[in-house]
């Protein structure tokens, strides 16, 4: 038997994991987009990556306020608008690797390229790991679970492929 604090906990979980996976997969296609250009510098990757990060929480955010109001009728209350910016931008833990990554590059440590390639094989092992969150505390067989998972890494790989086609 499911508590309702038990399902509002589940809402929550998915909340957060739904905007994690739509930032993650913006951020790909960002830096994937940056990779095939060649000749971009760290600084200039890094501001393109954080205007496409937060101009896409800002459009999430934007979007569960417009949704509410519809589907309640009513601005959200003082505690709603705190969990859904905490939702919004607590999906920033998700981008911070190919951050790290073009810090490294503008340290001169490492090629503008080399960072942009790890960050998109990042992205795509968290895409993996946040599915893995997602169906782990789901009644599922092992054989469902790897189901759901491949399916999140082949949608992973086919932007990747999108994109190379696209800049290729």
């Amino acid at each position: 038997m499911t508590t309702h604090a038990g399902d509002a906990e589940r809402v929550a979980r998915a909340a957060l994991l739904k905007e994690r996976i739509y930032l993650t997969f913006a951020a790909l296609a960002v830096v994937l987009t940056l990779a095939s250009h060649g000749h971009v510098r760290a600084g200039e990757a890094a501001l393109t990556l954080l205007v496409t990060v937060f101009g896409t929480l800002s459009a999430v955010f934007t979007a569960d306020l417009i949704s509410h109001i519809v589907a309640h009728g009513r601005m959200m209350t003082r505690s709603e608008l705190r969990h859904a910016v905490g939702t919004s931008f607590g999906a920033l833990g998700a981008v911070t690797l190919p951050f790290a990554f073009l810090g490294v590059a503008g340290l001169g440590a490492w090629p503008v390229e080399r960072a942009l390639h790890a960050g998109a094989i990042a992205l795509v092992v968290s895409l993996v790991a946040l599915g893995w969150i997602a169906v782990r505390r789901i009644p599922l067989t092992w054989w469902q679970r790897l189901v759901a998972l491949g399916a999140e890494a082949a949608l992973g790989l086919c932007v990747i492929g999108l994109q190379l086609l696209a800049h290729g």
